[in-house]
């Protein structure tokens, strides 16, 4: 999709925040929700890969935070005066918060054995590529180097996508 097509949601992107937040609650609320949609041995290898999921999406956010210091925001629009950032964390991935993230997601989807929640991490997946895409047209325009950056790191997670 052409990035120029997709909204900024206001000057600092303050919708893609809203929304964000309303498909995290979301997910939450599908996994405390969900009944054991597989039972026996499928649950409990679910529940194990669903762990590791959420401890790789969390070290992937959480560096990603930390790699980014005093340039985080909530908001797609980057801060100003923030440099651009392209080693730990963002060296490996643009956007490794939100990698972490959907990871999580994903992770907390086969831990609470809720297929919505994975449904809606899925739909968090595509929320995000969108979200990123609209960040990395501001990107370009704050920093010239960026199209080489992209070209030699992946979008969310790191060796995947």
């Amino acid at each position: 999709m052409d990035a120029s097509r997709i909204p900024s949601l206001g000057p600092r992107g303050e919708g893609w925040v809203a929304l964000q937040l309303v498909l995290f609650a979301a997910i939450v609320a599908a996994g405390l929700a969900a009944g054991d949609a597989w039972g026996g041995t499928a649950a409990l290898v679910t529940a194990v890969a669903g762990l590791a999921l959420i401890v790789a999406g969390g070290v992937l956010a959480v560096r990603g935070v930390l790699d980014l210091g005093s340039g985080l925001t909530p908001f797609p629009h980057p801060r100003e005066g923030a440099p651009l950032i392209q080693t730990g964390a963002y060296g490996r991935a643009r956007h490794p918060i939100y990698g972490g993230l959907i990871l999580a997601a994903a992770g907390w989807g086969l831990l609470m054995a809720s297929p919505l929640a994975l449904l809606l991490a899925a739909v968090l997946l595509g929320f995000f590529d969108l979200k990123s895409r609209r960040e990395e047209r501001w990107l370009e325009e704050r920093f010239p180097e960026y199209p080489d950056y992209r070209g030699r790191t992946r979008r969310l997670i790191p060796g995947v996508y």
